[in-house]
């Protein structure tokens, strides 16, 4: 038995010996492209497109609402309240163009960004195949994942039933556990005495 566990233990540490681990952020290897140059200059001309669109609706809503303020005081109530519905309508669409502008902006950071992110992932691939790294790790600050690893089997169920078919290991100080009994076992009740 004791010949079995340090046979196991010696070719378990012969294979981690032979494991290759590699690491490298993942950030600044992106940063570093030069496409990514390119996607971010891309991205700023699509967000100032955004911008400059905002920023005509935030000029009709200040021209339009400076109008109802210089005129108010002659209009008739029901013009009033037709303006000022204009008003708030004009102001729920700005909010709404808002909100889907940065929607929008970061979609379109993310699809030029992916093609930049293929690129650095096969290129990881094929320097840690030719490089005979079995692992290799992202060490950015948000970092802290697996990039490549080789293909592997899980051999957890293997493993589980060569154990369960083994003999129970023996542990100094300690008899090895009887089998249950099928039968349940009488235990006085909870009851206090003299009740």
């Amino acid at each position: 038995m004791k010949y079995l566990v340090y046979s196991l233990m010696l070719v378990c540490s012969i294979s981690v010996a032979q494991t290759k681990i590699a690491h490298l952020s993942f950030d600044s290897l992106v940063s570093g492209m030069p496409e990514t140059k390119m996607a971010t200059d891309a991205a700023q001309k699509y967000l100032k497109g955004l911008e400059e669109e905002m920023l005509a609706m935030k000029t009709e809503f200040e021209t339009k609402y400076k109008k109802y303020m210089d005129e108010e005081a002659t209009m008739p109530e029901m013009v009033k309240k037709t303006k000022m519905e204009d008003l708030q309508q004009l102001q729920g669409r700005i909010q709404d163009f808002q909100n889907q502008a940065q929607n929008e902006y970061q979609k379109k950071q993310m699809e030029l960004m992916a093609p930049i992110i293929k690129k650095a992932r096969k290129g990881i691939q094929e320097v840690a195949k030719e490089n005979g790294y079995k692992f290799v790790l992202d060490n950015s600050s948000q970092g802290g994942t697996v990039l490549y690893s080789e293909p592997s089997d899980d051999v957890f169920s293997l493993v589980k039933k060569k154990l369960d078919a083994m003999p129970a290991a023996e542990i100094p100080g300690s008899k090895p556990a009887e089998t249950a009994p099928n039968k349940p076992v009488n235990r006085p009740s909870a009851t206090k005495p003299g009740k």
